[in-house]
């Protein structure tokens, strides 16, 4: 399934992606994925299982094949797939060295918008069947943010499990369930068609 989650700001919705993937451990309670406490994963491990999207787009010194494959083995099939995935292929091809061409501090300058692509292209790289994105359209354009709508069903009907912040509606149209945060605490969830309508009833 594909759960979106909403909330004003200081909501609580990057402290819990930051749970869901294991970067904090919880005070109390336990975050599980497939039944076994992320906090105890070998974190090499946890990492192949795991697409994220953090809100602080970062990348390595090295290739633009290397930082999609998270500075593991590059399989090129698959680096290629995932940036295919993103929207981001055509965007790499113009790039000075295509695939090979050098990011971080000294490297190839992107656009936010490319930045936020190739995030998710690093996320989505081998198929990882959970994936955790935190607000993954705030600097795409209309036409990128309805490309990142179609990929996010397209994942949920293959089985993937996503999560996703957001605080543009538009990104909700790609949501199976709704999770809504204020001060930190959960104060709805359900189904989105279930959840809209209550909020328009309200």
């Amino acid at each position: 399934e594909v759960t979106a989650v909403v909330g004003p700001s200081a909501a609580g919705k990057t402290s819990l992606v930051r749970l869901l993937v294991g970067i904090w451990r919880p005070v109390s309670g336990s975050v599980r994925l497939d039944g076994a406490n992320v906090a105890d994963w070998v974190r090499d491990d946890l990492g192949q299982q795991i697409g994220y999207v953090p809100q602080d787009i970062g990348f390595f010194e090295g290739t633009v094949a290397e930082n999609i494959a998270r500075l593991g083995p590059a399989d090129d099939a698959k680096v290629v797939m995932a940036a295919k995935l993103a929207g981001m292929h055509d965007s790499i091809l113009s790039f000075p060295n295509g695939y090979e061409t050098m990011l971080g501090e000294t490297g190839h300058v992107l656009t936010g918008g490319q930045r936020q692509r190739l995030a998710i292209a690093r996320a989505l790289y081998g198929s990882p069947r959970y994936i955790v994105m935190d607000e993954p359209n705030a600097a795409l354009d209309d036409a990128s943010e309805r490309s990142l709508v179609v990929l996010l069903r397209a994942l949920g009907n293959d089985g993937v499990t996503v999560i996703f912040t957001t605080h543009r509606p538009n990104l909700i149209a790609a949501a199976d369930n709704l999770l809504v945060l204020s001060n930190g605490r959960q104060v709805g969830y359900g189904p989105v068609a279930a959840m809209l309508a209550a909020a328009r009833q309200a």
